[in-house]
């Protein structure tokens, strides 16, 4: 409503193509319009006025757009409503970062880097509010759950029994459970996704008989719909109608399956009919059972149109595999962060879990180890995953490229899910320092024989200066491997100019950064070490105002 406010909405919009002005009159009807048709709003007023103006408006914290209100200098983005379930507090994130303001989220779970119990993905009832004060006021809280989820790591007061609940009078309570349970003012419910409806149908079934069906099949058998992962079906059902509008409405998604998959899996009642019809035996209980390790707690139970099935899948655990960047804070990805925040579990090496403990949510049980116990990490990651847990295994650059990825994904099956997280590598970083070194094809090289013979390496190295690719070279040299750079450095000698431009960075973006430009021919191995990137140009590669730049393959300008 004021010219300042105007031109700060105005980025805004201009950086976000699915943000739209709202300007009607005066600043309550602007604000009332927002509220009524958009899911988010940014309010460039006091708070106290949008305080004012929202207040009769508000119903349902679960279903009210978010609010973040920005001062008139732009020097603060409040998350005023919707912190977690709105996403006011990633919005007001979000709108710091496009208006160099500080963002301001009063969350007291956010405030102490404490996973709030409405911010896990998950529905959640019961006495939300009275049990995360208990979390965060440090009173003892009893978690209890069927099985063990990948959850985010809780602080050292919340007690967690799998399989074993504590007796009914012990306080504080977090069940995570798919049943349906008493509740009480000291009891709150997280509800797990662990639930598959399998849904058959005759054609032109409608979405109340299917849902009617539905509903009666999870009362009956003690199970709530807030558990439900998916609807599941033949892939001839996957237009009807009915049953789409039903998982529409339950807000989950519909997964279908060919006939020959689901004629796979075991049922206790096949039916020849159903084979007839549409090359399966089973519909509606081997949709609810395919695609993991399930138990059908319901069996087929018809109505008549429908079919319904559920089974309970167990939980999957989780790995995130982090590339942390090659040290700068600043280079971390926004991902990466976000990663080790959802871990309950961290592993990695000794001195990178201690860049990052900063990072870690209280309650965060760290497995840290020494230089040369690669495998021994990548074993306990994907054990403790196997085992139900949220983990993240970190490295640094990218945890693909000569790091923990590959160890840890030969060990994994399909009992877990991955996440890969990728990082800026050591060679990146070391060519945005020496220039533009890799501005055509490029080759990455370890010349560490611990793993490799000397002599695959070697093959390696003459074929990269065959082809003239520029080099990057990892693991160029340490004390006890002292000789394997200058061989390097002979064979790109045999194949390029004597004035071919080579690049040392060590320790690129960390404390005692430096950069060295020299040439094959005067390049000196001694200065290089195990912190080192070593990167041979190509026999296009130049020297411009004292940076090596390789041209992309068109005509080179002078």
């Amino acid at each position: 409503m004021t010219a300042a406010g105007r031109r700060h909405a105005a980025v805004l919009a201009a950086a976000w193509p699915h943000a739209r002005l709202v300007e009607a009159g005066s600043a309550a009807e602007a604000l009332r319009t927002a509220w009524a048709e958009c899911t988010a709003v940014v309010a460039f007023l006091a708070t106290g006025a949008t305080v004012r103006i929202l207040a009769p408006l508000l119903g349902d914290k679960r279903t009210d757009p978010a609010v973040v209100v920005v001062d008139e200098a732009a020097r603060h983005a409040v998350a005023l409503l919707g912190g977690h379930a709105g996403g006011a507090n990633a919005l007001a994130a979000d709108v710091a970062a496009l208006l160099d303001a500080a963002p301001v989220v009063t969350t007291a779970t956010d405030a102490v880097g404490v996973a709030g119990l409405d911010s896990l993905g998950w529905p959640v009832e019961g006495a939300v509010a009275a049990v995360s004060r208990a979390v965060l006021d440090g009173e003892p809280v009893h978690l209890v759950a069927d099985a063990t989820w990948p959850l985010p790591a809780l602080p050292p007061n919340v007690h967690v029994h799998v399989d074993a609940a504590p007796a009914a009078d012990a306080g504080w309570r977090l069940l995570v459970t798919d049943r349906i349970v008493p509740l009480d003012d000291r009891t709150a419910v997280l509800r797990p996704p662990s639930l598959v409806a399998g849904v058959g149908s005759s054609r032109g079934v409608p979405a109340a008989e299917v849902r009617a069906l539905l509903d009666r099949a999870l009362a009956g058998a003690g199970l709530s719909p807030a558990s439900l992962r998916c609807l599941a079906s033949v892939d001839l059902k996957a237009d009807e109608v009915g049953i789409v509008e039903t998982a529409r409405a339950l807000g989950v998604p519909l997964r279908t399956w060919t006939a020959a998959q689901l004629a796979a899996v075991d049922v206790p009642h096949p039916s020849e009919v159903v084979r007839a019809a549409v090359g399966t035996p089973s519909v509606a209980e081997a949709a609810a059972l395919r695609g993991g390790e399930a138990e059908l707690l319901v069996p087929k139970t018809a109505s008549a149109m429908a079919t319904v099935a559920v089974a309970r899948h167990a939980p999957r655990g989780r790995l995130a595999v982090v590339g942390l960047g090659p040290g700068a804070p600043d280079l971390r990805t926004p991902r990466a962060i976000a990663e080790l925040r959802r871990a309950g579990v961290v592993v990695g090496l000794d001195q990178y879990v201690d860049q990052v403990r900063d990072l870690l949510r209280p309650g965060t049980r760290v497995l840290a180890s020494g230089l040369g116990a690669e495998e021994e990490r990548a074993r306990a990651a994907v054990g403790e995953a196997t085992a139900g847990h949220a983990v993240a295994l970190i490295g640094s650059g990218d945890a693909g490229v000569y790091a923990m990825a590959s160890p840890a994904l030969d060990h994994a099956d399909d009992r877990i899910d991955v996440v890969g997280v990728p990082g800026v590598t050591a060679a990146l970083a070391a060519a945005a320092l020496l220039g533009a070194p890799l501005g055509h094809d490029h080759a990455y090289l370890s010349l560490s024989d611990l793993h490799t013979p000397w002599e695959v390496i070697a093959r390696r190295v003459t074929a990269a200066a065959e082809g003239d690719f520029v080099a990057l070279l990892y693991n160029p040299r340490s004390r006890a491997r002292d000789w394997q750079l200058g061989a390097a450095l002979e064979v790109f000698a045999a194949h390029r100019p004597p004035d071919t431009p080579v690049g040392v960075v060590r320790n690129a973006s960390r404390d005692g950064e430096r950069v060295h430009l020299a040439t094959l021919a005067t390049l000196d191995p001694a200065l290089v070490d195990m912190y080192s990137v070593v990167v041979v140009g190509s026999s296009q590669t130049r020297v411009v105002a004292g940076r090596m730049v390789t041209p992309r393959g068109y005509r080179w300008r002078k």
